[in-house]
């Protein structure tokens, strides 16, 4: 668990569940340069998520690890997928409300069908261009940390 790289008291925080190192390196550097300051924390799998959300880790209590405003999970993470994290998320009543924004290599129509019907809130591919790539981070984090609402931490 890598505790926040950004301290604001403004933002709801991020939880970013990605096990690449590259990916988020991409994502932390796109978020250096918004001119948003975000709370970030980052898991690099399912267990380690839940652990999380569910404060089970003895690192992880209420006030070092509080509920996150929007949750950005890759499907394909090693252990505990995350087509299971997002079941679990979404079934928990104090858990559904917070925004989930799926952000994988998978273009399956079977996993973007099967995000939906669990409750997901947004389904992004990854692109591979840089650009792109840019451009998608960009429009997520506008979107979500500047136009829509966010709930509070209330765990």
């Amino acid at each position: 668990m890598i505790a926040p790289s950004v301290i604001s008291n403004v933002q709801p925080l991020l939880l970013v569940v990605e096990d690449s190192n590259e990916d988020f390196e991409a994502f932390q550097r796109f978020l250096r340069q918004s001119p948003l300051a975000i709370p970030v924390y980052r898991c690099l799998n399912g267990d380690q998520a839940l652990a999380f959300l569910y404060h089970t880790d003895r690192y992880t209590d209420p006030e070092s690890a509080p509920r996150p405003g929007l949750i950005l999970l890759d499907l394909n993470l090693p252990g505990t997928d995350g087509r299971e994290v997002l079941r679990q998320i979404k079934q928990d009543d104090a858990l559904k409300s917070v925004p989930v924004v799926i952000f994988t290599t998978s273009n399956n129509p079977k996993d973007i069908e099967a995000c939906y019907r669990q409750g997901v809130n947004g389904y992004m591919i990854k692109p591979m261009d840089f650009k792109l790539l840019k451009r998608s981070i960009q429009t997520l984090l506008d979107f979500w940390f500047d136009v829509a609402i966010l709930p509070r931490n209330s765990l």
